[in-house]
């Protein structure tokens, strides 16, 4: 009896000495644990500090180099070149209005009126002249931009215009106006028919911005190659 206490007495110190053993074993452990997340943490934040200087290093000596310049440059080249910006310059403006004399005996009366050719032959010929921005009636002229007839009317980026027309163009003014007056060229071949046209040289034009809506469905662009 005496021996089975002593027993019992010498297995629970055995069992507290280990239940103590690994409570302890358990916070070294978590500590530990602890510590090395710390310590990983602390290296991640060096290094987040250390890419950020990087960065902004970049950014200065891009800055310095005028890179923010340049993009902000080509940027309005850019613009530009699609008609998106007011511009202004030496040119001429275009003045068409229809005729005033009687149609002959026989005559298409259309022929005494300005129609969307008439604008057209005068754009194309002062296009090929190196006319570097246009407007008809404060419409300026893209690529995508319409100019045809709807019944009495032209209309021009979706907009209805009736005579007169006023046509700017931006350019050297000898060069666009002589394109226009060739001897048998558009303007002696809307004069004939009593179409009225007058070429005013002006030292500076301002044209408008092209206010449109600019959207494509289809045309996609194509991704270079690596």
């Amino acid at each position: 009896m005496k021996s089975g206490k002593v027993a019992l007495i010498a297995v629970s110190a055995l069992l507290g000495m280990m239940l103590s053993l690994q409570y302890r074993s358990a916070q070294e452990t978590q500590t530990q644990f602890a510590g090395m997340r710390m310590a990983d943490m602390y290296r991640q934040l060096v290094q987040a500090e250390h890419e950020n200087q990087e960065l902004q290093k970049q950014l200065t000596e891009l800055r310095e180099s005028g890179y923010e310049k340049n993009v902000k440059e080509e940027l309005k080249n850019l613009r530009y070149q699609a008609g998106l910006s007011v511009v202004e310059g030496p040119g001429i403006v275009v003045t068409l209005n229809d005729s005033k004399q009687k149609a002959k005996l026989g005559d298409n009366q259309n022929l005494y009126v300005v129609h969307d050719e008439d604008l057209l032959r005068v754009i194309n010929e002062l296009r090929a002249a190196g006319a570097e921005a246009i407007a008809i009636n404060e419409q300026r002229l893209i690529s995508r931009s319409e100019i045809r007839c709807a019944g009495p009317t032209v209309t021009v980026n979706g907009k209805m215009f009736g005579p007169p027309f006023v046509i700017k163009a931006i350019g050297d003014p000898q060069l666009l106006a002589g394109a226009l007056q060739l001897r048998g060229g558009v303007a002696d071949t809307l004069r004939y028919w009593g179409i009225e046209l007058d070429i005013e040289h002006v030292n500076n034009v301002q044209l408008p911005a092209y206010s449109g809506l600019i959207s494509t469905d289809f045309a996609k662009p194509v991704k270079e190659a690596n």
